[in-house]
C-alpha cells in the first residue's frame, strides 16, 4: 500500500511540473510570486468586509492573523515594501494598540476581547517588526503587560493563555517570547 501510494504521489509529481512551461519531471513547479504578494495585501480588505463569512469566523485570530501575513510577505519582498503594502507602521500598529485589554494587561485578538498569550506574543512580535518597540504606547504599558505574563505562570512553572486557566504547552512558549521581546527574562 506505501508503494502504491508513493508511486501514485510521483506520479502526480511529474504531471503537475510537466504542466508547467519549460518543467522537466525534475524541476519546481513555477512560483507565482506577485499572485502570493498582492492575495496577502488584498486579505485584510477581504476580510473586513460586513459580507465576509471569513472575517466573521476568524474575528477573534485578527491580531495572529496579521502577524502570519506580515511575515509571509516578508518573506516575498523587501521589508521597506511591507510597510508600503501593508501600512504597518501607521495602521496596522495603531490597530494592535487598540486591542490593548486595559483590565487584564495584555492584548486580545481582536478590539474589545480579553487578552491572550497568544495575542499578547503576535501584538509584541507585530510592534518588533514594525521598529515599534520603543513606541511610548508599549512603555507607558511595559509593566502591565509583565505583570499580565507572570500572573499566567502556574505553581509547576507552566502557563495558563489567559485568566481562565487553560494550559499548553504553547502557552510557555508565548510567555518567554514576550518577555525576551520585552527585555523582561529575569521576571
Amino acid at each position: 500500500l506505501l508503494l502504491q501510494i508513493t508511486n501514485i504521489i510521483n506520479i502526480n509529481h511529474f504531471e503537475m511540473t510537466t504542466t508547467s512551461t519549460n518543467a522537466t519531471p525534475s524541476s519546481s513547479p513555477e512560483f507565482y510570486h506577485s499572485l502570493h504578494v498582492n492575495y496577502i495585501k488584498n486579505l485584510a480588505s477581504k476580510i473586513d468586509s460586513p459580507s465576509s463569512y471569513e472575517g466573521a469566523v476568524t474575528e477573534h485570530l485578527r491580531m495572529s492573523g496579521i502577524y502570519w501575513s506580515l511575515t509571509a510577505l516578508s518573506l516575498l519582498v523587501p521589508s521597506s515594501q511591507v510597510d508600503e503594502l501593508m501600512d504597518l507602521q501607521n495602521s496596522i500598529v495603531d490597530f494592535v494598540f487598540s486591542c490593548y485589554d486595559e483590565e487584564s494587561g495584555g492584548f486580545g485578538g481582536n478590539r474589545n476581547q480579553d487578552g491572550h498569550i497568544l495575542y499578547t506574543l503576535s501584538a509584541l512580535q507585530i510592534l518588533a517588526l514594525a521598529g515599534s518597540l520603543e513606541d511610548a504606547r508599549l512603555v507607558d504599558r511595559r509593566l502591565e503587560i509583565l505583570g499580565f505574563v507572570s500572573s499566567l505562570q502556574q505553581p509547576d512553572g507552566s502557563f495558563a493563555g489567559d485568566a481562565w486557566g487553560e494550559v499548553d504547552t504553547r502557552f510557555t512558549y508565548c510567555a518567554l517570547s514576550s518577555l525576551s521581546l520585552l527585555g523582561a527574562l529575569h521576571v
